[in-house]
């Protein structure tokens, strides 16, 4: 039998990594994970908006960012304009307030656009992951102690597998989809 923990693991990751870009697509209200996507360079390299400061919700259309070293104002304020979010970062005093404006319909079914395309990105990488480990199973062909069948049986196994992560994925998007078009 295959051996599928390298698959499983990548495409754990996979699957985090799509959720981690879904969760960045605001659907309305303030959120943290808007900004998860924004990089700024700090202490000579380049790192998540996250790791350099505190970002709370003061109120459903506020974020407000509290960089740990004031030093780093500019470039979170900068990371966070260059991020292609939308967002207005406004420096005020040591914390940077970013007011999250309500969605329009068309900007709604903007953001439809783009959770569709990176839900479809996801999935090629899915797919891309599934051509690579057939590739493997199918080189165990002519293997010691490796029948046919069990080759065929591996390869459902990973079918039936990547049909449940193309599954998730497509719940993920449904629901999502249906935040962002929640007036």
């Amino acid at each position: 039998m295959f051996d599928f923990s390298q698959f499983q693991q990548l495409a754990k990751k996979t699957l985090d990594n799509i959720n981690t870009e879904v969760a960045s697509i605001r659907t309305g209200g303030a959120s943290p994970q808007l900004l998860d996507s924004v990089k700024v360079e700090a202490y000579g390299t380049t790192m998540k908006v996250t790791e350099v400061a505190a970002i709370t919700v003061s109120d459903p259309t506020l974020l407000v960012v509290s960089p740990w070293d004031a030093s780093l104002l500019g470039a979170i304020e900068k990371g966070i304009q260059q991020a292609n979010l939308n967002l207005n970062p406004v420096v005020d005093g040591k914390i940077i307030r970013i007011s999250i404006p309500p969605l329009t319909q068309e900007t709604r079914l903007e953001l439809v656009k783009t959770l569709k395309q990176r839900l479809e990105d996801g999935k090629v990488l899915i797919r891309a992951l599934r051509g690579e480990t057939k590739k493997d199973i199918e080189k165990q062909n002519g293997s010691a102690g490796v029948s046919e069948d069990d080759i065929d049986t591996d390869l459902e196994k990973l079918e039936n597998e990547v049909k449940k992560i193309i599954a998730q994925v497509d719940q993920l998007g449904a629901t999502k989809e249906a935040q962002l078009l929640k007036v």
